[in-house]
Protein backbone atom coordinates (compact mmCIF):
# COMPACT_ATOMS: atom_id res chain seq x y z
CA UNK A 1 0.00 0.00 0.00
CA UNK A 2 1.38 3.43 -1.00
CA UNK A 3 1.71 6.20 1.56
CA UNK A 4 -0.51 9.24 1.05
CA UNK A 5 -0.06 12.92 1.91
CA UNK A 6 -2.33 12.31 4.91
CA UNK A 7 0.07 9.61 6.18
CA UNK A 8 3.05 11.99 6.05
CA UNK A 9 0.98 14.72 7.73
CA UNK A 10 0.16 12.26 10.55
CA UNK A 11 3.84 11.33 10.87
CA UNK A 12 4.94 14.94 11.29
CA UNK A 13 2.08 15.57 13.74
CA UNK A 14 3.40 12.71 15.89
CA UNK A 15 6.95 14.12 15.75
CA UNK A 16 5.46 17.49 16.72
CA UNK A 17 3.84 15.84 19.75
CA UNK A 18 7.15 14.27 20.79
CA UNK A 19 8.83 17.67 20.48
CA UNK A 20 6.11 19.06 22.78
CA UNK A 21 6.86 16.67 25.68
CA UNK A 22 9.71 18.78 27.14
CA UNK A 23 7.37 21.80 27.26
CA UNK A 24 4.68 19.76 29.05
CA UNK A 25 7.27 18.48 31.53
CA UNK A 26 8.35 22.02 32.32
CA UNK A 27 4.75 23.16 32.88
CA UNK A 28 3.93 20.43 35.41
CA UNK A 29 4.16 21.54 39.05
CA UNK A 30 4.97 18.10 40.46
CA UNK A 31 8.52 16.73 40.67
CA UNK A 32 10.25 15.04 37.75
CA UNK A 33 10.11 11.66 39.53
CA UNK A 34 6.36 12.09 40.00
CA UNK A 35 5.98 13.04 36.33
CA UNK A 36 7.69 9.80 35.24
CA UNK A 37 5.58 7.76 37.69
CA UNK A 38 2.25 9.18 36.50
CA UNK A 39 3.18 9.23 32.80
CA UNK A 40 4.20 5.58 32.74
CA UNK A 41 1.44 4.47 35.10
CA UNK A 42 -1.33 6.09 33.05
CA UNK A 43 0.19 4.79 29.81
CA UNK A 44 0.29 1.24 31.24
CA UNK A 45 -3.36 1.46 32.35
CA UNK A 46 -4.55 2.72 28.95
CA UNK A 47 -2.52 0.10 27.09
CA UNK A 48 -3.71 -2.64 29.46
CA UNK A 49 -7.37 -1.76 28.81
CA UNK A 50 -6.67 -1.49 25.07
CA UNK A 51 -5.04 -4.95 25.00
CA UNK A 52 -7.86 -6.46 27.08
CA UNK A 53 -10.48 -5.15 24.65
CA UNK A 54 -8.44 -6.46 21.71
CA UNK A 55 -7.94 -9.75 23.56
CA UNK A 56 -4.18 -9.48 23.05
CA UNK A 57 -2.09 -11.96 25.08
CA UNK A 58 -0.60 -10.61 28.31
CA UNK A 59 1.34 -13.72 29.30
CA UNK A 60 5.03 -13.92 28.43
CA UNK A 61 7.84 -16.24 29.62
CA UNK A 62 9.75 -15.00 32.71
CA UNK A 63 12.97 -14.43 30.71
CA UNK A 64 11.07 -12.23 28.24
CA UNK A 65 9.41 -10.28 31.06
CA UNK A 66 12.87 -9.68 32.55
CA UNK A 67 14.03 -8.17 29.25
CA UNK A 68 10.94 -5.95 29.19
CA UNK A 69 11.64 -4.88 32.79
CA UNK A 70 15.29 -4.00 32.11
CA UNK A 71 14.29 -1.93 29.09
CA UNK A 72 11.59 -0.26 31.20
CA UNK A 73 14.24 0.77 33.74
CA UNK A 74 16.27 2.37 30.95
CA UNK A 75 13.16 4.22 29.74
CA UNK A 76 12.43 5.51 33.25
CA UNK A 77 16.01 6.81 33.61
CA UNK A 78 15.82 8.41 30.15
CA UNK A 79 12.60 10.29 30.91
CA UNK A 80 13.80 11.35 34.35
CA UNK A 81 16.97 12.94 32.91
CA UNK A 82 15.02 14.37 29.95
CA UNK A 83 12.54 16.27 32.13
CA UNK A 84 15.21 17.21 34.68
CA UNK A 85 17.30 18.74 31.88
CA UNK A 86 14.36 20.90 30.73
CA UNK A 87 13.88 22.17 34.28
CA UNK A 88 17.48 22.91 35.30
CA UNK A 89 18.17 24.68 31.99
CA UNK A 90 15.39 25.19 29.43
CA UNK A 91 13.55 23.34 26.66
CA UNK A 92 15.93 24.45 23.89
CA UNK A 93 19.03 23.17 25.70
CA UNK A 94 17.26 19.88 26.51
CA UNK A 95 16.29 19.26 22.88
CA UNK A 96 19.72 20.26 21.58
CA UNK A 97 21.21 17.50 23.73
CA UNK A 98 18.55 15.04 22.59
CA UNK A 99 19.59 15.70 18.98
CA UNK A 100 22.63 13.47 19.68
CA UNK A 101 20.42 10.34 19.85
CA UNK A 102 21.34 9.28 16.30
CA UNK A 103 25.04 9.58 17.17
CA UNK A 104 24.63 7.37 20.24
CA UNK A 105 22.63 4.84 18.21
CA UNK A 106 25.51 4.53 15.72
CA UNK A 107 27.81 3.57 18.62
CA UNK A 108 25.43 1.36 20.62
CA UNK A 109 23.75 -0.61 17.82
CA UNK A 110 26.94 -2.43 16.69
CA UNK A 111 27.48 -3.61 20.29
CA UNK A 112 24.06 -5.32 20.46
CA UNK A 113 23.74 -6.44 16.83
CA UNK A 114 27.44 -7.32 16.42
CA UNK A 115 27.62 -5.53 13.08
CA UNK A 116 30.75 -3.75 11.89
CA UNK A 117 31.27 -0.13 12.91
CA UNK A 118 30.60 2.17 9.95
CA UNK A 119 33.38 4.77 9.51
CA UNK A 120 30.88 7.27 8.12
CA UNK A 121 28.97 7.02 11.40
CA UNK A 122 32.21 7.62 13.32
CA UNK A 123 32.97 10.74 11.24
CA UNK A 124 29.44 12.06 11.73
CA UNK A 125 29.84 11.38 15.45
CA UNK A 126 32.91 13.62 15.47
CA UNK A 127 30.86 16.33 13.75
CA UNK A 128 28.22 15.99 16.50
CA UNK A 129 30.93 16.31 19.16
CA UNK A 130 32.22 19.48 17.47
CA UNK A 131 28.68 20.91 17.60
CA UNK A 132 28.44 20.09 21.30
CA UNK A 133 31.82 21.76 21.88
CA UNK A 134 30.51 24.96 20.28
CA UNK A 135 27.39 24.88 22.50
CA UNK A 136 29.42 24.20 25.65
CA UNK A 137 31.77 27.09 24.77
CA UNK A 138 28.94 29.61 24.56
CA UNK A 139 26.46 28.15 27.09
CA UNK A 140 28.63 27.37 30.11
CA UNK A 141 25.76 28.26 32.47
CA UNK A 142 23.69 25.45 30.93
CA UNK A 143 26.35 22.73 31.11
CA UNK A 144 24.38 20.67 33.67
CA UNK A 145 21.16 20.72 31.64
CA UNK A 146 22.95 19.87 28.40
CA UNK A 147 24.92 17.06 30.07
CA UNK A 148 21.71 15.53 31.46
CA UNK A 149 20.11 15.74 28.00
CA UNK A 150 23.11 14.06 26.34
CA UNK A 151 22.99 11.17 28.85
CA UNK A 152 19.22 10.99 28.29
CA UNK A 153 19.86 10.75 24.53
CA UNK A 154 22.30 7.88 25.13
CA UNK A 155 19.66 6.03 27.17
CA UNK A 156 17.06 6.75 24.46
CA UNK A 157 19.35 5.18 21.86
CA UNK A 158 19.89 2.19 24.16
CA UNK A 159 16.22 1.36 24.68
CA UNK A 160 15.48 1.95 20.99
CA UNK A 161 18.10 -0.66 20.04
CA UNK A 162 16.79 -3.05 22.72
CA UNK A 163 13.20 -2.59 21.50
CA UNK A 164 14.22 -3.17 17.89
CA UNK A 165 15.37 -6.65 18.88
CA UNK A 166 12.32 -7.36 21.04
CA UNK A 167 9.87 -6.16 18.37
CA UNK A 168 11.04 -8.88 15.99
CA UNK A 169 9.68 -11.57 18.31
CA UNK A 170 6.90 -9.99 20.37
CA UNK A 171 3.81 -7.76 20.10
CA UNK A 172 4.65 -4.06 20.18
CA UNK A 173 1.71 -3.44 22.55
CA UNK A 174 2.80 -6.16 24.96
CA UNK A 175 6.35 -4.79 24.93
CA UNK A 176 5.20 -1.24 25.65
CA UNK A 177 2.70 -2.29 28.34
CA UNK A 178 5.29 -4.14 30.43
CA UNK A 179 7.98 -1.52 29.82
CA UNK A 180 5.65 1.24 31.04
CA UNK A 181 4.70 -0.90 34.03
CA UNK A 182 8.37 -1.51 34.91
CA UNK A 183 9.20 2.18 34.43
CA UNK A 184 6.34 3.16 36.74
CA UNK A 185 7.49 0.75 39.47
CA UNK A 186 11.06 2.05 39.08
CA UNK A 187 9.84 5.63 39.57
CA UNK A 188 7.85 4.64 42.67
CA UNK A 189 10.94 3.00 44.21
CA UNK A 190 13.21 5.87 43.16
CA UNK A 191 11.16 8.71 44.70
CA UNK A 192 12.59 8.35 48.28
CA UNK A 193 16.13 8.35 46.80
CA UNK A 194 15.23 11.44 44.77
CA UNK A 195 14.19 13.21 47.97
CA UNK A 196 17.65 12.65 49.44
CA UNK A 197 19.91 13.54 46.51
CA UNK A 198 17.97 16.17 44.53
CA UNK A 199 17.54 19.30 46.61
CA UNK A 200 15.94 21.61 44.06
CA UNK A 201 12.52 20.04 44.48
CA UNK A 202 10.97 17.29 46.57
CA UNK A 203 9.07 14.25 45.42
CA UNK A 204 6.54 12.72 47.78
CA UNK A 205 4.07 10.79 45.62
CA UNK A 206 2.30 14.14 45.16
CA UNK A 207 -1.32 14.23 44.05
CA UNK A 208 -1.47 16.37 40.89
CA UNK A 209 -3.77 19.38 40.74
CA UNK A 210 -6.39 19.78 38.01
CA UNK A 211 -4.01 21.49 35.58
CA UNK A 212 -1.36 18.82 36.17
CA UNK A 213 -3.87 16.03 35.48
CA UNK A 214 -4.69 17.64 32.15
CA UNK A 215 -1.01 17.82 31.18
CA UNK A 216 -0.38 14.25 32.43
CA UNK A 217 -3.27 12.82 30.40
CA UNK A 218 -1.99 14.71 27.34
CA UNK A 219 1.52 13.41 27.99
CA UNK A 220 0.50 9.80 28.68
CA UNK A 221 -2.41 9.20 26.32
CA UNK A 222 -1.67 11.51 23.39
CA UNK A 223 2.16 11.84 23.38
CA UNK A 224 2.82 8.23 24.45
CA UNK A 225 0.04 5.74 23.69
CA UNK A 226 -1.56 7.49 20.69
CA UNK A 227 1.72 8.61 19.11
CA UNK A 228 3.27 5.16 19.51
CA UNK A 229 0.25 3.31 18.10
CA UNK A 230 -0.09 5.55 15.05
CA UNK A 231 3.66 5.49 14.33
CA UNK A 232 3.62 1.68 14.28
CA UNK A 233 0.59 1.70 11.95
CA UNK A 234 2.25 4.23 9.61
CA UNK A 235 5.38 2.08 9.31
CA UNK A 236 3.31 -0.36 7.26
CA UNK A 237 3.21 2.21 4.44
CA UNK A 238 6.13 4.60 5.08
CA UNK A 239 9.74 3.48 4.76
CA UNK A 240 12.06 3.42 7.77
CA UNK A 241 14.19 6.06 6.02
CA UNK A 242 11.27 8.50 5.77
CA UNK A 243 10.25 7.84 9.39
CA UNK A 244 13.78 8.44 10.73
CA UNK A 245 14.16 11.59 8.65
CA UNK A 246 10.90 12.96 10.11
CA UNK A 247 11.90 12.06 13.69
CA UNK A 248 15.05 14.16 13.23
CA UNK A 249 12.73 17.17 13.13
CA UNK A 250 11.71 16.68 16.78
CA UNK A 251 14.36 19.07 18.22
CA UNK A 252 13.56 21.64 15.53
CA UNK A 253 9.82 21.59 16.28
CA UNK A 254 10.46 21.63 20.04
CA UNK A 255 12.90 24.56 19.98
CA UNK A 256 10.59 26.60 17.72
CA UNK A 257 7.60 25.89 19.98
CA UNK A 258 9.61 26.82 23.07
CA UNK A 259 10.59 30.15 21.49
CA UNK A 260 6.95 30.88 20.62
CA UNK A 261 5.63 29.91 24.07
CA UNK A 262 8.36 31.19 26.40
CA UNK A 263 9.82 34.00 24.32
CA UNK A 264 12.93 35.67 25.77
CA UNK A 265 13.54 33.00 28.43
CA UNK A 266 14.24 30.50 25.63
CA UNK A 267 16.43 32.81 23.54
CA UNK A 268 20.02 31.56 23.52
CA UNK A 269 23.36 32.89 22.31
CA UNK A 270 24.29 32.71 18.63
CA UNK A 271 26.85 30.03 19.54
CA UNK A 272 24.06 27.78 20.82
CA UNK A 273 22.22 27.93 17.50
CA UNK A 274 25.45 27.47 15.50
CA UNK A 275 26.27 24.35 17.53
CA UNK A 276 22.72 23.03 17.17
CA UNK A 277 22.85 23.56 13.40
CA UNK A 278 26.11 21.57 13.23
CA UNK A 279 24.47 18.70 15.16
CA UNK A 280 21.32 18.79 13.02
CA UNK A 281 23.40 18.84 9.81
CA UNK A 282 25.12 15.63 10.93
CA UNK A 283 21.80 14.06 11.98
CA UNK A 284 20.04 14.88 8.69
CA UNK A 285 22.97 13.82 6.52
CA UNK A 286 23.22 10.39 8.19
CA UNK A 287 20.14 8.72 6.62
CA UNK A 288 20.98 10.28 3.24
CA UNK A 289 24.54 8.92 3.33
CA UNK A 290 23.34 5.49 4.48
CA UNK A 291 20.87 5.37 1.60
CA UNK A 292 23.69 6.11 -0.88
CA UNK A 293 25.85 3.42 0.76
CA UNK A 294 23.09 0.83 0.49
CA UNK A 295 22.57 1.63 -3.21
CA UNK A 296 26.28 1.18 -3.88
CA UNK A 297 26.30 -2.12 -1.98
CA UNK A 298 23.27 -3.31 -3.97
CA UNK A 299 24.99 -2.40 -7.27
CA UNK A 300 28.11 -4.33 -6.24
CA UNK A 301 26.01 -7.41 -5.48
CA UNK A 302 24.20 -7.16 -8.84
CA UNK A 303 27.51 -6.69 -10.66
CA UNK A 304 28.95 -9.93 -9.23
Amino acid sequence: MTATFKDFAKLHFIVFLWGFTAIIGKELSISVADVVMYRTGLAAIVLGVFMYLRKDPLKFPPKVLLKFAITGLVIAAHWFLFFESARVSNVSVCLAGMATTTFWTSLIEPVFTKRRVNMIEVLLGLVVISGLYVIFSFEFDNVLGLTLAIISAMLSATFSVLNAGLAKQHSEYGITFYEMLAACLAAIIFIPIYNVFFLQESASYAVPNIDDWGFLILLSVVCTVYAFSVSVELMKRISAFAVNLAINMEPVYGILMALLIYGESEQMSNGFYYGTLIIMAAVFSYPLIRRIQRRREARKILAQ
